[in-house]
């Protein structure tokens, strides 16, 4: 058995960055930036005005008559230019006119016909935005990053109208062994309903990728051999199932037959030993563990990370966060653990019931509390390390 960070290094060696392709902007949100894009404007272009109101010359007296000579509005500005005793009607976001060093609000003024006279509430500020103050031409958003709806309004702003991003990694999830059926059919005595790709799928799509869910491979040679042919063309293929040691576990006996170049073969952590990685032709490949939980686990520590890889990211484990027990822990055994547990205001406490096939007790858990091999009895207050879920 290798450690956790032993087979992180496999799994980051049998992955690299995709390609870049270009998309519309509309379609980018998600996405991971490819390379840095540069502003193609100012903004504002010009200086522009906070409020509404009106602009003027410097800051003349409270219960000064100013005459109005035209208006700017957003999209239309005021052509000529303001000097003393003259005031333009302005609008949020509208081209300050030239001459005009300040506006004043509207609420601060009263307004007969063509004068306004000014209030004895005029604030000190000038309420005009310079330009270039949100950012300026050539600026860069910098690459890699993974684009946020802020990232998008920004990049607009930018006038960017197509985004370079890497190319989402395409990945084939296949369940494997007699006893599966899909969601919605009528299972068998002896059967139960194939989970975890659904919950894979999920987990890696919202990281990224596009998972494909193909059928559920049989134990038999056969079968294996043509599920393993529709992944054809992927860049990631994880079997579900089929890695540990058992007679109908599959992966772990016919993958080499089958031309899997394997890389390792059990991880000391649970839940999850049973992991074996390496390649299947052009693409990586992971066995995971049939156990639900020890997949999804899995999912989270080592095929998450592997997609982030491909997406251009870099490569980086899990992040990990630290809170206070919230409850006592006896002492860990030989293998990293991955507990299911709940954080409170009180801080972190793990799950009752570990066993790897209870779904609901990882639904209902928030985060994977990590125990290092031989980690001592804590006591509770002591701060240990999580993964968020």
């Amino acid at each position: 058995m290798i450690s956790v960070g032993e087979a992180l290094d496999h799994l980051f060696s049998l992955v690299a960055p995709l390609g870049v392709e270009d998309v519309p902007l509309a379609d980018a949100a998600g996405r991971v930036l490819a390379r840095d894009v540069a502003a193609g404007r100012d903004q504002p272009p010009f200086p522009a005005s906070a409020m509404d109101g009106y602009a003027i010359v410097n800051a003349p007296a409270v219960g000064a008559v100013l005459t109005v000579i035209g208006e700017a509005a957003a999209g239309h500005g005021f052509s000529g230019r303001v000097g003393p005793g003259e005031a333009v009607r302005i609008f949020t976001g509208a081209p300050v006119p030239g001459g005009a060093t300040r506006v004043i609000l509207q609420e601060d003024v009263s307004r007969e016909g063509d004068t306004i006279t000014l209030g004895d509430g005029i604030g000190a500020g000038d309420n005009i935005r310079p330009a270039g103050c949100d950012f300026r031409a050539g600026q860069a958003m910098a690459a890699p990053r993974r684009l946020r709806p802020a990232d998008i309004a920004l990049l607009a702003s930018m006038n960017i109208g197509t985004v370079p991003v890497r190319r989402r990694p395409d990945v084939a999830l296949i369940a494997t062994g007699d006893e599966l059926v899909m969601p919605g059919e009528d299972p068998g005595p002896d059967q139960i309903i194939a989970s975890n790709a659904f919950g894979l799928k999920a987990l890696l799509e919202a990281r990224g990728a596009r998972a494909r869910l193909l059928p559920v491979a049989r134990d038999s040679r056969a079968s294996l051999e043509t599920v393993l042919g529709l992944a054809d063309g992927c860049d990631l293929v994880v079997t579900i199932g089929g890695a540990s040691v058992g007679d109908h576990d599959l992966i772990a006996r016919l993958g080499p037959e089958l031309g899997m170049e394997r890389a390792f073969y059990k991880v000391a952590m649970r839940p999850g030993k049973p992991l074996m990685a390496g390649r299947m032709g052009a693409a990586a490949m992971v066995g995971l563990p049939g156990n639900p939980v020890s997949a999804m686990v899995c999912g989270h520590v080592f095929v998450a990370p592997m997609v982030d890889v491909m997406l251009g990211l870099g490569t980086c484990p899990a992040p990990r966060r630290t809170a206070p027990l919230a409850a006592p822990l006896p002492a860990n055994g030989p293998r990293e653990h991955y507990m299911r547990a709940q954080l409170s205001e009180a801080g972190i406490a793990a799950e009752d019931r570990q066993d790897s096939s209870l779904l609901s007790i990882l639904a209902h858990a928030d985060a994977l509390l990590v125990r290092s091999p031989h980690d001592p009895a804590r006591q509770a207050g002591e701060v240990v390390e999580y993964l968020p879920l």
